[in-house]
Order: structure tokens, then C-alpha cells, then sequence
């Protein structure tokens, strides 16, 4: 069961949390400083927000799971002011994209460094039986080969459902940049995707 609930994604993420939402009481709960439903908390929604993670900064198995960490950590100090506005899971999500996009941010300013093979380590996707499906993991190899920032704006738009007008105010970008990356992204993919067929 419990695994379920990491696969699982509600529907209608931006619906305002009500008894319907799962994490309510533990949210509630773990903003109140109740260390044992944060873990509830983290057990439930990892599995979703290290995905989102590995895809944004390009699936490094390490860097990927330090960050997911981090992004964890950054929850429990900011639960205190969670104002229940929206689901829990939309809030966390919405932390663990910003925190891979903080991770992007500051590889503009470092020297580029090859991850290699590295980058496949930890990819793969399951299907509904938890079986790595072939296709999965060639499409979450290629998005991991994309350019970082032609990346960022795939998966932030074509995955999460972004506009490019938010895509270009997070990644300080014209919206005619995020289009053109996004275009870029989706040509490189399916070349290399083909590549592969």
C-alpha cells in the first residue's frame, strides 16, 4: 500500500485541501512540529519529488538524492507557515521544483563538469505493475542528455504543466527563449530518441 501512495498523484492538485486530501491531518500535524507525521509526510511524496528532481537537474543519482534531501528539509523548516491554501502536495511540489531549479541556477555560475554514464544510473520508470518499461527508460535517458536549461523548460512544461510566461520569470528567461528552448528540446529528443528505435 504504501507504495502505491508514492506513485500516486492527486488529479486536481491546485483543489484547496479539504478531508478529502490525505496529507491534511499529517500536514497539519507535522506544522506543528510532529516529527513522526513529517516522516509519514516524506515516505508518501519522495518517490514523486526525487523524480521531479532527477528530471530538472539531469537524473545524477547523487545530486539528485541530495537535493530531494534538501528539498525535504526545506519543507520541515517552511511547514510552520504553510497556510493550507492548497494541497500539501502541490505546496511540496512546488518547493522541490524551485529547489532543483536553485541547483540549475547555480551550475550557470560553475564550471560544466561531464556526468557521464553516471546520468543513467538511477533512471528508469515503471509501469502500473512497477516493471521498467523500455520505452521509459530510453525517453528518461534522453531528457537526462538534454541540455540543462533546453531540459528545464521540457520537463517544466511539457511534464509539470507550466506556462512559459512562469517558465520565464523562474528561469529569468524571455518567454520567446522558453518557447525557442522548448522547441530545441523536443527536436533533440526526438532525434535521439529515434536514434535508438
Amino acid at each position: 500500500m504504501l507504495t502505491l501512495a508514492v506513485t500516486t498523484w492527486p488529479a486536481d492538485t491546485d483543489a484547496p485541501q479539504g478531508a478529502d486530501d490525505p496529507d491534511n491531518a499529517l500536514a497539519r500535524l507535522a506544522s506543528a512540529g510532529d516529527m513522526s507525521a513529517f516522516e509519514a509526510l516524506y515516505r508518501r511524496h519522495t518517490g514523486r519529488v526525487h523524480g521531479v528532481i532527477a528530471r530538472l537537474v539531469g537524473g545524477a543519482s547523487a545530486r539528485a538524492e541530495d537535493l530531494t534531501q534538501e528539498a525535504f528539509v526545506r519543507a520541515w523548516q517552511a511547514l510552520p507557515g504553510y497556510r493550507f491554501e492548497s494541497r500539501f502536495s502541490t505546496w511540496l511540489h512546488k518547493l522541490a521544483v524551485n529547489t532543483a531549479l536553485m541547483e540549475l541556477r547555480s551550475r550557470r555560475s560553475r564550471p560544466q563538469q561531464d556526468d557521464g554514464e553516471d546520468v543513467f544510473d538511477a533512471l528508469g520508470s515503471a509501469d502500473s505493475a512497477g516493471h521498467a518499461t523500455a520505452l521509459g527508460l530510453d525517453l528518461e535517458r534522453a531528457v537526462a542528455t538534454l541540455p540543462p536549461r533546453a531540459r528545464a523548460v521540457l520537463v517544466l512544461h511539457d511534464v509539470e504543466g507550466w506556462k512559459h510566461e512562469e517558465i520565464a520569470n523562474e528561469l529569468g528567461m524571455a518567454v520567446g527563449s522558453s518557447k525557442a528552448q522548448l522547441h530545441r528540446a523536443r527536436g533533440l529528443l526526438r532525434a535521439r530518441l529515434e536514434a535508438h528505435a
